[in-house]
This record gives C-alpha cells, structure tokens and sequence, in this order.
C-alpha cells in the first residue's frame, strides 16, 4: 500500500476528513473504474457502479486490515458489489424490443431473416446485442456459451475448466443456445 493511500485512510478514518476520501478516491479510481466497466450490469451506468463501489468501500473502509494489500481488498469488495448488482439484474432478465437501438433492431431482423448472413454495418449493433442477449441467461449458460462460442474452446476444455462431465457441457450448452433463440424470437414477437 503506498504511504499515500495509508494516510489517506488514516486520516479518514480518525477525522472522516474529506480531502482524505477525495485523495483515496483519485488513487482508487482507476482499479475500481477498470473492475465496474469489465462486469457492468445491462442498463446501468458505470458512474453509478463506481459510485456503488465506493460507497461501500468507504462504509467498511474500518474492517480494511493494514496488514493486507489494499488493492486486493479493493477488488474483492468491488467484485462484490459487482455480483450484487448482477444478481438483482438476474431476477428480472428480460430484454424488451426498445432497449435496443435502431442498428440492433435492424441486426436482429436480418438474423432472424438469414441467420448467419448479417451485413458489415450490423456486425457491431449485432455484437452489442448479443451481450444484452447474454445478460438475460443464467451465469452458467453465459459461461458456457462465451467458452465454446467466443473463446472457442472444445467441449474437452470446457469439461476440464468446469469440472463438468463431457455430456453435461454438450447438454448445457444446447439448451443455453435454445434460450438465447428464444429471447431472439421474444424480442421481435
């Protein structure tokens, strides 16, 4: 921890003097920025999550043992505000015809048109889609569909990343495909 950011606590924590927070927070920004745009939440603004984060920070900043590397105590409580904020998306997982954007519309369109042939143009509003079609599915499906479709791994890897037997993997992964097909067709219907 940088002598900085040990003052900083400090003085917070004895005074709650408030350039004390603005200078932790001005160190902390960027790792806890990083963390809240890498696990983002489907219609919600990152400022909103970096806000969310800090204030939790700054509510347990007291159990912050000084023994222990801050970052990695930052990006544990940020991880957990992140997942928390995931699962409340999670209860209500749907995705309606108007949080899309007209580029998205028209990628959906042509992908239920012509699966498979999407014009260069939609290619980007598709890929944007396609995350917001992901965050309707259950963490397990979204691991196994980004696993076997955007990371290309083979069933055999996934099995051994997983713990899952072979047969299981092939059976989610068919039935995650069957649920983003059906919030495709949802959308449009």
């Amino acid at each position: 921890m940088s002598v900085e950011a040990q003052n900083a606590i400090s003085a917070w924590l004895g005074e709650r003097d408030e350039s004390a927070a603005r200078e932790l927070m001005a160190l902390l920004y960027p790792q806890v920025a990083r963390i809240a745009r890498s696990h983002l939440p489907f219609r919600m603004e990152e400022a909103d999550l970096v806000q969310a984060i800090f204030a939790k920070l700054f509510l347990n900043l007291h159990r912050y043992d000084t023994r222990l590397p801050l970052e990695n105590w930052v990006s544990r409580v940020s991880m957990n505000v992140c997942r928390d904020h995931l699962r409340a998306r999670a209860r209500r997982p749907e995705l309606r015809w108007s949080d899309l954007s007209e580029g998205e519309q028209a990628a959906v369109e042509a992908a239920l048109q012509a699966p498979g042939s999407a014009p260069e143009e939609t290619a980007a509003h598709a890929k944007e889609m396609l995350h917001k079609l992901f965050e309707t599915l259950s963490p397990d499906d979204r691991l196994i569909l980004s696993l076997l479709h955007l990371e290309e791994k083979s069933v055999a890897e996934i099995a051994t990343l997983t713990g899952w037997s072979r047969p299981l993997v092939k059976v989610r992964a068919f039935r995650a495909r069957a649920r983003v097909r059906k919030a495709l067709t949802a959308l449009q219907g």
